[in-house]
């Protein structure tokens, strides 16, 4: 029997465990049929039978500076990736995020091997800003397999690539965020709630936000005396956050690791956070947040040009309307965060609003099927397919 021949180019953590996903359910679906797989990528890929092109820590950098000063070897990695897979002649080419790396080695593949099938999974965020890249990726990206419902037709209304909403990987855990009857109690607990604080995963953010999420906590603490405040940090991260939270006038406490946010979140009632995917995490757990970002005023100024949408917090972009209170810039002001938190936090209607939203999150996201993973390689196979009876 002949392998399906795949190949995988995954520039991160994240997209490596995308990717063993992914390979678990088209071994799944192909049964006795063997795999062989080459590619880029790390994190369990290389056990699950990946022969690497090069190393991924050659390619896995972020943010300008660095990326500037790698920019020689990237260079010549999209070079050996894009030699690689046309030498490999795989039946499918599936590249998994880092969309500045991949997209430009999925173009260098079209023009060397222009009949391998190549499918993109995680959709960037063309909807949000750089809205051309979604046309410049048409001509060598056959389909997008897309982790957000709204993500399809805003692909089919910027004339990007063929997109199909798979699902999101979140979706699969929801019984890791959702509160068992201790922690439901807990939460339920309008005297003595425990509030989640989320200022971000990047030093940028910690550094614009920490001073005045510390100046809303205070109101918060003020007006509900019994109120406790958790915020959970990245382990990078946490001398930077206790250093900040330290000149609060409110001690919150700090937790580190996955199983304690988790705890955290399904004992919370209600979230102030930073804008970003968290604050889908919090509207799958069921929790009322406030959601605000600042940033540089060169970043502010950038952002007013290039971005162009009503909101940026994932849960109103996925229901079409606000439901979650975002604060920009200068409109992130204690005052504002403090007010809208109490409103979270009470019995009414501002949180009953966010609550029925969050319903209607889970819904639309539901769609996509229990396993993006499946649905993932049911997309890629029907491409494959149908690629082959075109070319026959």
């Amino acid at each position: 029997m002949r392998p399906f021949k795949l190949a995988i180019i995954a520039g991160e953590a994240s997209g490596d465990a995308l990717a063993l996903r992914f390979l678990a359910a088209l071994r799944e679906r192909l049964g006795d049929r063997p795999i062989e797989l080459r590619g880029v990528g790390d994190h369990g890929l290389p056990q699950a039978g990946l022969l690497p092109f090069f190393p991924q820590a050659d390619i896995a950098v972020m943010g300008f500076g660095p990326v500037i000063a790698r920019l020689p070897l990237l260079l010549r990695r999209m070079e050996d990736a894009a030699r690689g897979i046309a030498d490999f002649q795989p039946d499918l080419l599936l590249t998994i995020d880092s969309p500045d790396f991949c997209l430009r080695v999925a173009k260098k593949v079209r023009a060397r091997a222009p009949h391998i099938p190549i499918v993109h999974w995680v959709c960037p965020s063309v909807w949000a800003w750089r809205s051309g890249r979604a046309r410049r990726m048409a001509p060598h990206v056959d389909r997008i397999l897309a982790l957000l419902p709204f993500e399809p037709a805003a692909l089919a209304r910027l004339r990007g690539p063929e997109t199909i909403y798979v699902g999101h990987p979140l979706m699969e855990r929801l019984g890791e965020f959702r509160p068992g009857p201790a922690e439901q109690a807990v939460r339920d607990d309008a005297a003595r709630p425990l509030v989640l604080v989320l200022p971000g995963s990047r030093r940028s953010e910690i550094h614009h936000l920490m001073p005045v999420f510390g100046e809303a906590v205070a109101r918060v603490a003020a007006a509900v005396p019994g109120a406790r405040f958790v915020l959970p940090a990245v382990a990078r991260l946490q001398p930077m956050i206790a250093e900040a939270a330290a000149r609060w006038s409110v001690t919150p406490e700090i937790v580190g690791g996955e199983a304690a946010k988790l705890a955290a979140f399904r004992g919370a009632r209600a979230a102030l956070a930073a804008s970003g995917t968290v604050t889908l995490e919090l509207a799958l757990s069921g929790v009322p947040t406030v959601a605000a970002y600042r940033g540089a005023d060169w970043e502010a100024v950038l952002a007013r040009r290039l971005i162009k949408l009503p909101s940026v917090i994932l849960p109103n972009l996925i229901l079409g309307r606000n439901v979650v209170p975002e604060f920009i810039q200068d409109d992130a002001t204690a005052e504002a965060l403090g007010r809208h938190l109490l409103a979270a936090l009470a019995e009414g209607p501002d949180r009953q609003a966010q609550l029925d939203g969050f319903a209607e999150v889970e819904t639309i996201m539901r769609s996509g099927g229990p396993s993006p993973a499946a649905n993932a390689v049911e997309a890629a196979l029907a491409l494959v397919t149908s690629r082959a009876r075109r070319e026959a």
